[in-house]
Protein backbone atom coordinates (compact mmCIF):
# COMPACT_ATOMS: atom_id res chain seq x y z
CA UNK A 1 0.00 0.00 0.00
CA UNK A 2 1.75 3.42 -1.38
CA UNK A 3 1.18 6.52 1.05
CA UNK A 4 0.44 9.59 -1.15
CA UNK A 5 1.50 13.35 -0.40
CA UNK A 6 -1.35 15.71 1.59
CA UNK A 7 -2.35 18.10 -0.81
CA UNK A 8 -1.76 21.02 1.96
CA UNK A 9 0.50 20.27 4.86
CA UNK A 10 0.09 21.36 8.39
CA UNK A 11 2.85 23.67 7.91
CA UNK A 12 1.29 24.63 4.33
CA UNK A 13 -1.94 25.92 5.63
CA UNK A 14 -0.14 27.59 8.78
CA UNK A 15 1.93 29.74 6.01
CA UNK A 16 -1.52 30.34 4.53
CA UNK A 17 -3.14 31.63 7.08
CA UNK A 18 0.16 33.84 7.89
CA UNK A 19 0.34 35.18 5.24
CA UNK A 20 -3.70 36.35 4.75
CA UNK A 21 -3.69 37.78 8.14
CA UNK A 22 0.09 39.46 6.68
CA UNK A 23 -2.39 40.99 3.53
CA UNK A 24 -4.85 41.88 6.00
CA UNK A 25 -2.05 44.13 8.35
CA UNK A 26 -0.82 45.62 4.83
CA UNK A 27 -4.35 46.47 3.68
CA UNK A 28 -4.64 49.12 7.13
CA UNK A 29 -1.58 50.62 6.54
CA UNK A 30 -2.67 52.71 4.04
CA UNK A 31 -3.38 57.01 2.79
CA UNK A 32 -6.63 57.51 1.99
CA UNK A 33 -7.52 58.34 -1.56
CA UNK A 34 -10.18 57.33 -4.30
CA UNK A 35 -8.25 54.20 -4.44
CA UNK A 36 -6.20 54.14 -1.05
CA UNK A 37 -2.08 53.56 -1.35
CA UNK A 38 -1.99 50.09 0.86
CA UNK A 39 1.21 47.49 1.44
CA UNK A 40 -1.39 44.72 -0.06
CA UNK A 41 0.38 44.60 -3.36
CA UNK A 42 3.58 44.18 -1.45
CA UNK A 43 2.35 41.55 0.77
CA UNK A 44 0.89 39.34 -2.18
CA UNK A 45 3.72 39.75 -3.93
CA UNK A 46 6.36 38.33 -1.19
CA UNK A 47 2.89 35.46 -0.91
CA UNK A 48 3.58 34.80 -4.33
CA UNK A 49 7.40 34.87 -3.87
CA UNK A 50 7.66 32.91 -0.78
CA UNK A 51 4.89 30.38 -0.95
CA UNK A 52 4.44 29.87 -5.32
CA UNK A 53 1.40 29.91 -7.10
CA UNK A 54 -0.57 27.36 -5.62
CA UNK A 55 -0.40 28.21 -1.53
CA UNK A 56 -0.37 32.12 -2.56
CA UNK A 57 -3.68 31.43 -4.15
CA UNK A 58 -5.32 29.69 -1.37
CA UNK A 59 -3.98 32.27 0.41
CA UNK A 60 -5.76 35.26 -1.28
CA UNK A 61 -8.74 33.13 -1.58
CA UNK A 62 -8.96 33.06 2.42
CA UNK A 63 -8.11 36.68 2.93
CA UNK A 64 -11.15 37.48 0.65
CA UNK A 65 -13.61 34.84 1.89
CA UNK A 66 -12.68 36.72 5.66
CA UNK A 67 -13.41 39.95 4.36
CA UNK A 68 -16.40 38.86 2.16
CA UNK A 69 -17.90 37.69 5.26
CA UNK A 70 -17.45 40.73 6.99
CA UNK A 71 -14.17 40.42 9.03
CA UNK A 72 -12.11 43.98 8.92
CA UNK A 73 -9.50 42.86 6.21
CA UNK A 74 -9.55 45.47 3.70
CA UNK A 75 -8.44 48.68 3.72
CA UNK A 76 -9.46 51.31 6.56
CA UNK A 77 -10.95 48.24 8.64
CA UNK A 78 -13.45 47.49 6.45
CA UNK A 79 -15.20 44.20 5.37
CA UNK A 80 -18.04 42.68 3.93
CA UNK A 81 -19.54 41.67 0.67
CA UNK A 82 -20.61 45.32 0.24
CA UNK A 83 -16.41 46.20 -0.48
CA UNK A 84 -15.78 43.10 -3.11
CA UNK A 85 -18.95 44.99 -4.83
CA UNK A 86 -17.97 48.39 -4.13
CA UNK A 87 -15.34 50.10 -6.85
CA UNK A 88 -12.30 48.95 -5.07
CA UNK A 89 -13.46 45.66 -5.58
CA UNK A 90 -11.64 44.94 -8.58
CA UNK A 91 -8.67 45.06 -7.22
CA UNK A 92 -9.18 42.65 -4.32
CA UNK A 93 -10.26 40.24 -6.46
CA UNK A 94 -7.61 41.51 -9.45
CA UNK A 95 -5.05 39.67 -6.38
CA UNK A 96 -6.63 36.52 -7.25
CA UNK A 97 -5.65 36.78 -10.85
CA UNK A 98 -2.24 37.63 -10.27
CA UNK A 99 -1.56 34.70 -8.16
CA UNK A 100 -3.68 32.32 -10.54
CA UNK A 101 -1.39 33.98 -13.54
CA UNK A 102 2.01 34.13 -11.41
CA UNK A 103 1.10 29.92 -10.76
CA UNK A 104 0.42 29.02 -14.05
CA UNK A 105 3.64 31.04 -15.26
CA UNK A 106 6.00 29.79 -13.17
CA UNK A 107 4.02 26.03 -13.53
CA UNK A 108 4.77 26.58 -17.72
CA UNK A 109 8.11 28.35 -17.37
CA UNK A 110 9.19 27.17 -14.12
CA UNK A 111 10.32 29.29 -10.96
CA UNK A 112 14.00 30.89 -11.79
CA UNK A 113 14.21 34.37 -10.36
CA UNK A 114 13.29 36.00 -13.87
CA UNK A 115 10.12 33.58 -14.55
CA UNK A 116 9.19 34.92 -10.88
CA UNK A 117 9.72 38.46 -11.51
CA UNK A 118 7.89 38.31 -14.84
CA UNK A 119 5.13 36.44 -12.28
CA UNK A 120 4.56 39.36 -10.19
CA UNK A 121 5.01 42.09 -12.99
CA UNK A 122 2.08 39.74 -14.72
CA UNK A 123 -0.14 39.66 -12.06
CA UNK A 124 0.41 43.09 -11.25
CA UNK A 125 -1.00 44.53 -15.01
CA UNK A 126 -3.74 41.93 -14.77
CA UNK A 127 -4.37 43.34 -11.38
CA UNK A 128 -4.93 46.42 -12.40
CA UNK A 129 -6.78 45.49 -14.94
CA UNK A 130 -9.57 43.87 -13.15
CA UNK A 131 -9.57 46.76 -10.57
CA UNK A 132 -9.84 49.63 -13.13
CA UNK A 133 -12.50 47.68 -15.33
CA UNK A 134 -14.78 47.30 -12.19
CA UNK A 135 -13.67 50.75 -11.02
CA UNK A 136 -15.27 52.18 -14.42
CA UNK A 137 -18.39 49.99 -13.80
CA UNK A 138 -19.03 50.89 -10.09
CA UNK A 139 -18.05 54.63 -10.45
CA UNK A 140 -20.81 54.38 -13.40
CA UNK A 141 -23.42 52.64 -11.47
CA UNK A 142 -22.92 55.23 -8.75
CA UNK A 143 -22.33 58.27 -10.17
CA UNK A 144 -22.32 58.53 -14.13
CA UNK A 145 -19.90 57.11 -16.92
CA UNK A 146 -16.20 57.87 -16.84
CA UNK A 147 -13.69 57.95 -19.24
CA UNK A 148 -10.65 55.15 -19.20
CA UNK A 149 -8.12 58.59 -19.16
CA UNK A 150 -9.60 59.24 -16.08
CA UNK A 151 -9.93 56.05 -14.28
CA UNK A 152 -6.22 55.15 -15.80
CA UNK A 153 -5.46 58.89 -14.22
CA UNK A 154 -7.30 58.20 -10.80
CA UNK A 155 -6.23 54.67 -10.74
CA UNK A 156 -3.70 53.53 -12.41
CA UNK A 157 -1.02 56.17 -12.84
CA UNK A 158 -0.11 57.41 -9.64
CA UNK A 159 0.28 54.03 -8.23
CA UNK A 160 3.18 52.36 -10.95
CA UNK A 161 6.07 53.44 -9.21
CA UNK A 162 5.20 52.75 -5.92
CA UNK A 163 4.17 49.17 -7.64
CA UNK A 164 7.42 48.38 -8.85
CA UNK A 165 8.89 49.71 -5.77
CA UNK A 166 6.59 46.85 -3.39
CA UNK A 167 7.97 44.43 -6.27
CA UNK A 168 11.58 44.92 -5.77
CA UNK A 169 11.20 44.98 -2.28
CA UNK A 170 9.49 41.83 -2.49
CA UNK A 171 11.96 40.33 -4.09
CA UNK A 172 14.59 41.23 -2.39
CA UNK A 173 12.65 39.58 0.94
CA UNK A 174 12.08 36.57 -1.35
CA UNK A 175 15.80 36.12 -2.19
CA UNK A 176 16.79 36.78 1.66
CA UNK A 177 14.01 35.06 3.40
CA UNK A 178 14.48 31.66 2.21
CA UNK A 179 18.65 31.91 3.27
CA UNK A 180 17.50 33.18 6.89
CA UNK A 181 14.56 30.71 7.59
CA UNK A 182 14.95 27.13 6.06
CA UNK A 183 10.93 26.44 6.03
CA UNK A 184 10.38 28.66 3.21
CA UNK A 185 12.53 27.24 1.04
CA UNK A 186 10.71 25.54 -1.88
Amino acid sequence: MTTSKPRLTTLDMVYIALFSVLIAICAWISIPATIPFTLQTFAVMCAMGLLGGKRSTLTVLLYLLMGSVGLPVFSGFRGGIGMLLGVTGGYLIGFLASTLAYWLLTHLLGSSLWVRLSGMVLGLVLCYAFGTAWFMLAYAAATGPIGLATALAWCVFPFVIPELVKIALAAFVMRVLPTRIKAFQQ
